[in-house]
């Protein structure tokens, strides 16, 4: 169990306020490592880092806006300070305005390029020379369905996500050979405040579900192993990989 434990591991999750980013700093944290969590809600950020204390984790808030390119170093300087600099980065913050293509704005545009696609990139660069000096170190991006299929209103998203396949690609290519190993997690449908909007309209969740191998759509919960194993020693040798966690929704 070794190659699953992460204490005096550091992870810096962001989204963390809610959906999969919190639920991925209590999985990690339940694995040992020490979390900090990052979002602009802080009110939510202690709630969160409250139920990893109660559940005998340890937990620290960085309150910010990812999306103040100028406040980002000082953010990912800010991760540092209660438990050192992060080994372990989860890019989980993002948004889905959910538009048709004639209702995409300039500006809806660029919060879905620059929140999902642009800033995982900068953060893990900000992160990336600690890793590099220590010699060992372990991202993993959010990616999506949308990373190989199209769904109806998510051009903008779709973009994004496909960009983030790439961007793990591409991150493994730089990096791994300084031991940091970069991977993305591609989820399926999961209730969140993210996909709200999908699972009010339960005719809908129910078709999704149907169109899994399982034969249901996702829990948070059914990402805790996969995030825990990417984040740990157990996945050394795993690197530029987008693993789907959709309970076999792509599989048909």
């Amino acid at each position: 169990m070794k190659l699953f434990d992460l204490t005096g591991e550091t992870a810096l999750v962001t989204g963390a306020a809610s959906g999969i980013g919190k639920q991925m700093a209590g999985a990690l944290a339940r694995a040992g490592a020490s979390v900090v969590l990052l979002a602009r809600r802080r009110d939510r950020l202690e709630e969160a880092a409250e139920e990893i204390r109660q559940g005998g984790g340890k937990a620290a808030v960085v309150a910010g806006d990812l999306l103040d390119r100028d406040a980002l170093p000082g953010l990912a300087e800010a991760s540092t300070v209660q438990f050192g600099a992060p080994g372990i980065l989860f890019n989980g913050a993002g948004v889905n305005f959910r538009e048709s293509p004639e209702e995409i704005t300039w500006e809806s545009w660029d919060q879905t390029i620059n929140l999902n696609l642009a800033v995982p990139f900068f953060l893990a660069r900000e992160l990336v020379p600690a890793m590099q000096a220590r010699g060992r170190g372990k991202i993993i991006n959010v990616a999506s369905l949308q990373t190989e299929r199209a769904f109806t209103r998510g051009l903008a998203y779709g973009a994004s996500k496909g960009g983030v396949g790439q961007l793990t690609r591409a991150m493994a290519e730089a990096w791994s050979a300084s031991g940091i190993c970069a991977n993305a997690i591609a989820p399926g449908f999961f209730k969140t405040e993210l996909t709200a909007a999908v699972f009010e309209d339960t005719d809908r969740a129910q078709k999704l579900a149907d169109q899994t191998a399982i034969g249901r759509n996702g829990n948070v919960e059914d990402l805790d192993g996969t995030v825990v194993f990417l984040a740990a020693r157990a996945s050394d040798y795993v690197t530029g990989q987008v693993i789907y966690v959709d309970g076999g929704f792509t599989a048909k």
